[in-house]
């Protein structure tokens, strides 16, 4: 049962004994092809190498050209060369060492310009690899698979770090890429969530450009699924929201939007337009508003809060004293009112304020129907509607505010949009008035038309008549314009001769009159003439008078300035002569006899005159008579 295998060339032929199994063709071998061979049994191959049973290698070019598999040989298959440019890199596991055995567990890094077979056992990690080109905003970040020594850092396993560009790497292989990193670009309204692994803290980059760092990872922010909806009605793309981005909401005009910090346990309020974004434990505080007519809670769910102005419609039934069902469609206008220097987390203490506000109203609608009859609502309706939600002042007029002091909503108008009954035969015999009232507002209209046509129709009437007589009238005038023309035509017929002969006559007599007046105006001239000759004269003789005057009056002024001159320095050297003492003396001497003479007389006063002057008597006698005093 032995086999074995004829190698030499020509023609072979067997012996008795022997048995030809099969012709075994050599395989080629090129420098890109090699040939995988394990040995069936213990054996030495044709090339005096001894194998063991189970034993693999490799059959290359370099050992031959063609080989013929030996009858202890099995072909596994045949491998192809690896071969790698200067910027490509491969790790070999389970690399067949130098004596030709695998060593089992290890890792080798082969690169650069290179080709080889791989030995049996050994396998490519993640095959081919390219080498790592980093720009200048990339990096890599690596992880120690065990202890790590570069040229000035000892690395322990497990550690991280990072090779930033611009360069290119290749790993060694006790290090892992765990993965390829790039700046992230970030506008001024743009961010990221980081997370710290040494200390778990998460925190918002928010407006520059970031590279994380080694003990850093993006994370990712969840929201609860109706914020997600809200949000991404908001969001222009249709795609889903990227979780590791700073989450950010427009938040609309004349708006407030609340959020509540759960590390901080606070909230805080931001009034639009703003751009809201969310730190890592931040929350939207989402509002559940009723919706529809009549209100339902729960239909709108909503992150905005709109301050107003704005309105809200809202179906209300109500019953009057008289058991009439009544269904009310109510428009409520409504705003917020932001008070100053206030905490404004106020805004949101009401979670659902259009359900709140829709039930206050509409307890104080009922209360106030349920107080008057059908009849009595139905003509005044409006008044006693707005009276029960607004009040009444201290005039008995309506007031025009309603407050929720809890959160700060206005209602500031109540419109009434209809009306309408909720029992059949209400509804039927407010139809029947309805139809009443239509039909006697229909014959009024009627009457009135008619009564207006009949009122046109005399104004027609009346004015057609006018215009006949005022046609009349003109024809008349036409016909007297007529004859006057003619009574004209025939008197500028007779008295034409008699005014040509009158116009000779009248310039005969202007010509006369021209000379007559042309000869007074020469008289009237030499007249003026002598008149001027004589004025002249007079004038002259006048000022020649006027003059010698004056020069007399200065000679008789100036002699008599003279004259007073000599007396005042007479007098003075009189009284300087006398002396000022003896002067007085003289001054007193006649007014002191005098008053002692009379009281020699025991006169108290007396007058002399000569009767020609007048005497004021009436006031003489008071200063003669002495009046008794009062005591």
């Amino acid at each position: 049962g032995e086999e074995w295998l004829v190698r030499e060339q020509g023609a072979y032929l067997p012996l008795v004994d022997e048995e030809c199994v099969e012709t075994v063709r050599g395989i080629i071998l090129t420098s890109n092809k090699a040939l995988h061979l394990r040995a069936a049994r213990a054996f030495r191959d044709i090339y005096g190498i001894q194998r063991r049973s189970g034993e693999e290698w490799l059959v290359t070019i370099e050992k031959t050209d063609v080989h013929i598999p030996d009858v202890h040989e099995e072909l596994v298959g045949e491998v192809k060369l690896t071969a790698l440019n200067n910027r490509q890199y491969c790790i070999v596991l389970d690399p067949v060492g130098k004596d030709g055995k695998p060593q089992f567990g290890l890792r080798e890094l082969r690169k650069g310009d290179v080709s080889f077979f791989l030995q049996p056992g050994e396998k490519l990690e993640r095959s081919i690899q390219q080498v790592h080109v980093l720009a200048e905003e990339e990096a890599l970040l690596l992880r120690a698979r065990e202890a790590y020594k570069t040229d000035n850092k000892t690395y322990a396993p497990g550690e991280r770090w990072m090779i930033h560009g611009p360069t290119d790497y290749v790993p060694p292989v006790e290090v892992d890429i765990v993965e390829k990193r790039r700046k992230i670009p970030l506008d001024d309204n743009e961010g990221i969530y980081v997370r710290d692994m040494k200390t778990g803290r998460v925190r918002s980059v928010i407006g520059s450009s970031y590279m994380l760092q080694p003990h850093e990872e993006l994370w990712q922010k969840e929201l609860p699924k109706v914020v997600e909806d809200i949000l991404a009605k908001e969001r222009a793309d249709s795609g889903p929201r990227d979780k590791t981005r700073v989450v950010t909401y427009r938040a609309p005009h004349n708006s407030a939007v609340q959020i509540y910090d759960y590390k901080e346990k606070k909230s805080r309020v931001i009034f639009g337009p703003e751009l809201v974004a969310l730190e890592p434990d931040e929350q939207f505080s989402v509002l559940s508003l009723s919706g529809d007519k009549p209100k339902r809670p729960h239909v709108i769910k909503a992150i905005a809060l709109l301050l107003g102005p704005d309105f809200m419609t809202d179906i209300v039934t109500v019953e009057t004293s008289d058991h009439a069902r009544l269904q009310l469609k109510l428009s409520y206008n409504w705003h917020f009112e932001v008070r100053q220097n206030t905490d404004p987390t106020y805004l949101f203490t009401v979670p659902d304020f259009v359900g709140d506000a829709c039930k206050a109203i509409a307890a104080r609608v009922r209360g106030a129907v349920a107080a008057v009859a059908f009849d009595a609502f139905h003509k005044s309706s409006a008044r006693i509607i707005r009276s029960a939600v607004f009040g009444l002042d201290e005039q008995n007029k309506v007031q025009n505010r309603f407050l929720f002091t809890s959160n700060g909503l206005l209602i500031t108008n109540i419109d009434i949009q209809s009306v309408e009954p909720v029992d059949q035969r209400t509804r039927d015999s407010l139809q029947k008035s309805v139809q009443l009232a239509i039909e006697i507002t229909t014959k009024s209209q009627e009457a009135t038309a008619r009564h207006e046509a009949e009122r046109l129709e005399q104004e027609a009437r009346g004015r057609l008549q006018r215009q006949r007589i005022e046609d009349e009238s003109k024809a008349e005038q036409a016909r007297k314009d007529l004859l006057q023309l003619q009574a004209n035509s025939a008197v500028v017929e007779v008295t034409g001769q008699a005014t040509a002969e009158a116009r000779a006559r009248c310039d005969a007599a202007e010509i006369e009159a021209k000379a007559a007046v042309k000869q007074s105006e020469l008289r009237a001239q030499a007249t003026k003439i002598r008149a001027e000759a004589e004025l002249e004269q007079t004038k002259r003789r006048q000022e020649a008078e006027v003059t010698h005057k004056k020069q007399l009056m200065d000679i008789e002024l100036k002699q008599a300035r003279e004259l007073a001159e000599i007396e005042a320095r007479k007098f003075a050297e009189t009284v300087d002569a006398i002396g000022a003492d003896t002067i007085t003396a003289m001054a007193r001497a006649g007014p002191e006899m005098q008053a002692k003479l009379l009281q020699g007389l025991g006169l108290k006063g007396f007058m002399i005159t000569d009767g020609h002057s007048p005497v004021n008597l009436f006031q003489t006698a008071q200063g003669l008579v002495q009046l008794p005093s009062i005591q």
